[in-house]
């Protein structure tokens, strides 16, 4: 399967009449495997921030996770494998897998446990396969 088959067929997919608004698949290093057409241009030092949460979880909290431009509060996660924010009606989960972050964002009428679920979902089988 290619990379850009899970963002379409895996993350992209209709959640109880509901979907993300946008998904990207990327390495460790912020380069890009595959990503939806409306995911956001971001920045190499976003992703090292995020990267470095992961390092060292709380390091977000301050002043926001940064994706695209877009600062999204940081909420509860799981310490070295999950960051989730929200931002207004929406938010963001990324998932840290061996070799990739999973990326979805959002907006209402999704909720935040409906994204966590699809990205967590496919970070957990693609660790699951080494990745």
């Amino acid at each position: 399967m290619s990379w850009q088959s899970y963002i379409d067929e895996q993350l992209m997919i209709d959640v109880e009449g509901n979907h993300l608004t946008s998904a990207a698949i990327m390495g460790h290093d912020g380069s890009l495997w595959a990503q939806s057409d409306t995911f956001p241009q971001y920045k190499p030092e976003e992703i090292a921030a995020i990267m470095k949460d992961f390092d060292e979880p709380g390091s977000l909290a301050p002043t926001g996770l940064f994706l695209g431009g877009a600062k999204y509060m940081v909420i509860q996660g799981e310490p070295g494998a999950v960051i989730r924010g929200k931002k207004g009606a929406g938010g963001v989960c990324v998932k840290k897998t061996n070799m990739a972050l999973i990326i979805g964002i959002y907006d209402e009428p999704m909720t935040p446990g409906q994204c966590s679920v699809v990205v967590e979902r496919l970070g957990d089988y693609l660790n699951d396969q080494g990745y």
